[in-house]
């Protein structure tokens, strides 16, 4: 099956604001995540980021948090393609694949392989996260369901596109990852990113997750 329009669109512009969690638990849940990410990050203030040069650690970081969120825009779709056919979230091999796909591609730009793949289990993790939620909001109202299956494909040949662009971002932030200041700054970028993007609890858990080893 063939991507539809709005499939398409949810891939570029990412998890946009869809309540996918409701209810007094789900809002429990999402608390901690959300306030890691949200939290402000002192002597970082919006003039600061608007006016931050080409070069800054802000600038390098920012497209880590940007296309981490795209990334986890096609866990909707890898949730709904596994939606009630009996699969499991968890899939070792293509992990694999995935993980010796961008060790390779960072040798080959002169970045850290090791480094790289500790990124991408993040990003892999926090996909699952993504899935896991939705499937058990599927599986409690089964009319939010999706009415059709992407094809699995499809959408890998769109999240190998990101990793690739993830693996050069990644390359060309090692002075901003290894800085003390990475933490703080990374966080804003992430903030900015929540609300450039109008991410929800579910989403904003798993963009924390995915960044988890960017710093250090």
């Amino acid at each position: 099956m063939q991507l539809t329009t709005s499939m398409r669109r949810a891939l570029i512009a990412g998890a946009t604001a869809t309540v996918l969690f409701t209810g007094a638990n789900a809002a429990n849940g999402a608390t901690g995540a959300t306030r890691d990410v949200a939290a402000p990050s002192a002597g970082i203030t919006a003039t600061a980021i608007a006016t931050a040069p080409a070069h800054s650690p802000y600038a390098q970081l920012r497209p880590l948090a940007a296309l981490s969120a795209e990334r986890l825009a096609t866990g909707d779709l890898v949730a709904a393609a596994k939606w009630g056919t009996g699969g499991p979230i968890d899939d070792p091999v293509r992990e694999q694949q995935v993980l010796d796909a961008v060790a390779e591609q960072a040798r080959r730009l002169g970045a850290d392989p090791a480094v790289t793949v500790r990124i991408f289990r993040d990003q892999i993790e926090a996909s699952k996260v993504v899935q896991r939620g939705l499937h058990r909001k599927w599986d409690a109202d089964p009319s939010q369901a999706p009415v059709e299956r992407p094809d699995l494909q499809e959408v890998r040949k769109e999240i190998n596109r990101i990793n690739g662009e993830l693996v050069r971002a990644i390359a060309g932030s090692e002075d901003a990852r290894s800085a003390p200041s990475c933490g703080p700054v990374l966080t804003a970028a992430a903030v900015h990113v929540r609300h450039e993007r109008f991410l929800d609890g579910l989403h904003t858990v798993a963009l924390t997750r995915s960044l988890r080893s960017v710093c250090g």
